[in-house]
C-alpha cells in the first residue's frame, strides 16, 4: 500500500499539469451536468415494512385519488377579541378564503369550517383543512405561496390567521452556517501551518471535492430521485473529510521538508505513509455512510451512498491533487517548523529546542496513565448518564421556535380543541375477509371509544366498494407525548382481537403513526447498525494496526464517547439544561434519526483521527523505538494536526447550532460534543493512557493471524532505506519498480 501510494505521489507531483487537467475537466463535466439536468422536486418518503406505511399503501387501492400520504395544511383562524367566527363578517372572510384555497394546481380537497364542524365550542377558533395530492416534499413552491398568499388575505379581513401542517415544510437554509464553517476552518489551517498558501491547500481541494460530488448529485438527483437533503449531508461530510485528509498530506509533506528530503521525495512520503492512513480512515467512513441501508429506510440509504461517494472523491483527490498543488506551490510550501514572513518568518524562536505541547502533553499521560484514564472514562460516563432517559421521537409543529406560523398554529388548535387534535389518527379497517363490513365499521369504531386517552371517533368513512373504511381518531395528549403512543399500540392491540372476531384488518396511519413507526424502527435498527459499522472497522483496523487490542480499545472509545455526546443532547434537549444558552423553546423527545444518524457519522471522523495518530505511533514502533517513546512521537508528529482536524469539525457543525430548524440544531449540537468529547478526551487522553499501559502488549497479534492478514503496510516500512535527505539510489530503484 505504502510503496503504490509513494509512486502515486511522486507522478502526480512531476504530472502535476495533467492531475489538476483531469480534476478541472471532472469539475467542469459535473458541473455541466447538473446545469443541464431536469430540475428534480423533493424526494419520496416511505418506510418500507411499518405499519403506516401499509395502510397508506392500501388507502392508495381503495381509494384512487386519495392521496392518503399527500401533504395536509390547517388554516387556522381566531376572530378578534369579543367576536365570534360565526359572525357574518368573519364568516364571509373564511369563506372567502376557502374559495381562493380550493383553487390551487395541487389541491385534492378543501374542508369549509362551518359545513365540516370545524369551529371551536366557544365560537372564537375555527380551521380549514387542506389536503394536497402530492407529499409535502414533493409540494411546489408556487404551491405554498398560494397557501400563504390566501392567509394573508383573510389577516388583512381582520382574522388572525395561522398555517400548520405538513405543507410549509421545506429544507432550512444553511448556506451562512457552511461559510461560518468554512472561515474558521482556514484561520485554524492558518495558524497551524504558519503559512496562506500551505493553509489555502485543504481548503481549495475539498471545495473541489465537494463541487465535484455535490454536482454530480444534483445532475442525478431527478434519475435517482435524491432530495436537497442529499446534498446537504454530502455537503457537510464532504468538507469534513476533504480538509481533514488534505491537512494530514500537507502536514506530513513538511514533517518530510524538515528532514531536509527533496519536494518530490517528500510529496511520494507524505502520499506513502498519511496517503495510506487517508485511505483506511476513509473506509471507516464509507463503511458508516453505507451501512445506514441496514435501516431500510430508501431515503436514508441514498443519503448515505450518496454523502459515501462524496467521501471516496475526497480520498482520491487527497491522494493525486495534493501533491499535484505542493509541486506548482514548490517553495512557498515550507518545512515543518517554519512560517512564512507575513506570519512572522524568519524571527529566532524563543526556545528553539523546547518540545512543542503534544510532545509535552504524552509525555505527562506516558507517566501517569492510570490517573488519565480513571478521569477521562469517569468523566464521560458521568456526561453519558442523561442517556439512560433517552426518549425518541419526530419532531412535530409543537416543537418549533414560537415565531413561526406552523407553532402558533399549533398552539391555537391546542387551545380551541385540545392538544390532541394536532395529532389525530388515521385508522383503516380493511373489511374485505368479513361477512358483514358494515358491522365490522361499527364494531371497530366501539372499541377505539371504550379506550383511555380519546375524545373524538368519527363515524366511519367506506369507499366505493364498501369493503374498506377510514376512521379519525382524535387522542387527549399531544402528538409527541409517550401516552398517544401507548394509544396507537392499544388500538393495534384491539385491531387484533377484532381480526379473530370478524376478519378485518385494523391499520393504525396518520403523521403520527408514522413518525411513531419510524421512531420504532430507526430505534429497533440502531443495534444491528452498530454492530455492522464496528464489526467490519475493527476487522480493517485490525489489518492497519496489525493489532488485535488497539482496534478494540479505538471501538470501546467510540461507543463511550457516543454515549457521552447522547448524554449531552438529552440533558440540552430533553431536560432543558442551557437550553437558553441554545436558544431551545421548547424540550421534548430526542430525534428518532440522531442516535443512529450520530453513530455514522461521528464513527467515521472518529476513525480518522484514530488511524492518523495511531499509525505514527505504529511507525515508531515499527521503526524500533520502545512503546512509550512511540506514544510520545506519535503525538509530537500528529496532535497538533488531529487538534486542528477537530477544531474546524467542531466549528463547522456547532454552525448548524444557529439554525431555527430544531432538528438541525439537534444535529449540529450533537455531532459538535461527539467531535469534542472523541477527539480531546478519548483520543488525546484515553487511547495513549491505554496504550502506555498495555506497553508492548498493545501490538501483540497472533502468529496465525498474523500470516493470514494481508501485509498494507500502512506505517511506510517499504520506503525505508538510507537516511540521505535527497533519498539514495535504492530509492530511487523503487520507484522505477
Amino acid at each position: 500500500m505504502a510503496t503504490f501510494l509513494y509512486k502515486l505521489g511522486r507522478l502526480a507531483f512531476r504530472r502535476r499539469h495533467f492531475v489538476a487537467l483531469i480534476w478541472v475537466a471532472l469539475l467542469t463535466l459535473a458541473g455541466v451536468g447538473a446545469a443541464s439536468a431536469p430540475a428534480a422536486g423533493n424526494t419520496s418518503f416511505s418506510i418500507p415494512g411499518t405499519e403506516a406505511q401499509k395502510a397508506f399503501d392500501l388507502l392508495e387501492q381503495r381509494f384512487p385519488g386519495m392521496s392518503a400520504d399527500g401533504a395536509t395544511a390547517r388554516v387556522v383562524f381566531k376572530a378578534p377579541s369579543g367576536e365570534k367566527m360565526t359572525d357574518a363578517g368573519n364568516k364571509a372572510a373564511v369563506e372567502k378564503t376557502v374559495k381562493e384555497l380550493r383553487s390551487g394546481s395541487e389541491v385534492a380537497s378543501v374542508a369549509d369550517p362551518y359545513t365540516g364542524h370545524a369551529v371551536s365550542k366557544n365560537g372564537a377558533i375555527a380551521y380549514a383543512s387542506v389536503k394536497y395530492e402530492v407529499s409535502g416534499m414533493e409540494l411546489q413552491d408556487s404551491s405554498r405561496d398560494a397557501l400563504k398568499e390566501a392567509a394573508q388575505h383573510a389577516r388583512d379581513a381582520g382574522l388572525t390567521v395561522e398555517i400548520g401542517g405538513d405543507a410549509l415544510t421545506a429544507t432550512p437554509e444553511t448556506g451562512s452556517s457552511e461559510v461560518i464553517g468554512i472561515a474558521i476552518a482556514a484561520v485554524v489551517l492558518v495558524i497551524t501551518f504558519g503559512s496562506l498558501l500551505a493553509a489555502g491547500l485543504p481548503l481549495l481541494t475539498a471545495i473541489i471535492g465537494v463541487g465535484i460530488g455535490v454536482s454530480s448529485i444534483t445532475a442525478l438527483a431527478s434519475t435517482l430521485d435524491l432530495g436537497s437533503t442529499t446534498s446537504t449531508l454530502a455537503t457537510m461530510i464532504g468538507l469534513a473529510v476533504g480538509i481533514d485528509y488534505a491537512l494530514f498530506i500537507v502536514s506530513r509533506y513538511r514533517a518530510e521538508l524538515a528532514e531536509g528530503r527533496e519536494r518530490e521525495e517528500a510529496a511520494g512520503r507524505a502520499v506513502g505513509t498519511a496517503g495510506s492512513a487517508v485511505v483506511f480512515a476513509g473506509l471507516t467512513v464509507v463503511i458508516a455512510l453505507v451501512g445506514l441501508s441496514v435501516v431500510n429506510i430508501p431515503m436514508l440509504t441514498k443519503m448515505g451512498v450518496a454523502a459515501a461517494g462524496t467521501v471516496a472523491i475526497a480520498v482520491l483527490i487527497a491522494l493525486t491533487m495534493i501533491p499535484a498543488l505542493l509541486g506548482y506551490a514548490g517553495r512557498k510550501v515550507r518545512p515543518a517548523g517554519e512560517k512564512s514572513k507575513l506570519l512572522g518568518g524568519g524571527r529566532t524562536p524563543k526556545n528553539p529546542g523546547r518540545p512543542n505541547m503534544g510532545t509535552r502533553w504524552a509525555g505527562f499521560v506516558v507517566r501517569r496513565p492510570v490517573a488519565v484514564l480513571l478521569l477521562g472514562v469517569l468523566g464521560l460516563g458521568a456526561a453519558a448518564v442523561p442517556a439512560a432517559s433517552l426518549e425518541l421521537g419526530l419532531p412535530d409543529d409543537g416543537s418549533q421556535p414560537v415565531s413561526t406560523t406552523q407553532r402558533r398554529a399549533y398552539d391555537l388548535l391546542s387551545e380551541g380543541f385540545g392538544p390532541g387534535f394536532n395529532g389525530p389518527l388515521m385508522v383503516v379497517v380493511d373489511a374485505k375477509g368479513s361477512t358483514d363490513p358494515k358491522a365490522a365499521f361499527t364494531e371497530v369504531g366501539h372499541e377505539i371509544k371504550a379506550l383511555r386517552n380519546v375524545v373524538t371517533v368519527t363515524p366511519a368513512a367506506p369507499n366505493k366498494a364498501g369493503d374498506t373504511a377510514t376512521i379519525t381518531v382524535v387522542p387527549k395528549s399531544k402528538p409527541s407525548s409517550a401516552t398517544t403512543e401507548e394509544l396507537v399500540h392499544a388500538i393495534r392491540d384491539e385491531g387484533a382481537d377484532i381480526k379473530r372476531e370478524t376478519g378485518s384488518t385494523v391499520l393504525v396511519t396518520g403523521s403520527t403513526a408514522m413518525n411513531i413507526d419510524v421512531s420504532q424502527k430507526l430505534n429497533d435498527a440502531l443495534l444491528p447498525y452498530l454492530a455492522l459499522v464496528v464489526g467490519l472497522a475493527f476487522l480493517l483496523l485490525i489489518v492497519v494496526f496489525r493489532s488485535v487490542l488497539v482496534p478494540l480499545k479505538a471501538a470501546l472509545g467510540f461507543l463511550l464517547s457516543v454515549l457521552a455526546a447522547l448524554g449531552a443532547v438529552v440533558a440540552v434537549f430533553q431536560w432543558g439544561w442551557l437550553s437558553g444558552l441554545m436558544n431551545v423553546e421548547e424540550t421534548g423527545p430526542v430525534m428518532s434519526m440522531m442516535p443512529i444518524f450520530m453513530v455514522g457519522v461521528v464513527f467515521g471522523l472518529a476513525m480518522d483521527y484514530e488511524v492518523f495518530l495511531v499509525t505514527r505511533m505504529r511507525e515508531a514502533y515499527v521503526h524500533g523505538e520502545k512503546a512509550g517513546q512511540a506514544v510520545v512521537t506519535g503525538f509530537r508528529h500528529g496532535a497538533r494536526v488531529v487538534t486542528a482536524a477537530a477544531v474546524i469539525m467542531i466549528a463547522v457543525f456547532s454552525g448548524f447550532i444557529g439554525s431555527s430548524e430544531s432538528m438541525v440544531k439537534m444535529i449540529g449540537f450533537g455531532l459538535a460534543i461527539a467531535v469534542f468529547f472523541d477527539a480531546f478526551v478519548v483520543r488525546m487522553a484515553i487511547v495513549p493512557a491505554v496504550l502506555a499501559l498495555l506497553g508492548d502488549r498493545a501490538w501483540w497479534l497472533p502468529k496465525w493471524l498474523d500470516r493470514a492478514l494481508p501485509n498494507v503496510d500502512v506505517e511506510g516500512e517499504g520506503l525505508r532505506t538510507q537516511d540521505s535527505p535527497g533519498g539514495s539510489d535504492g530509492e530511487r530503484e523503487l520507484v522505477r519498480t
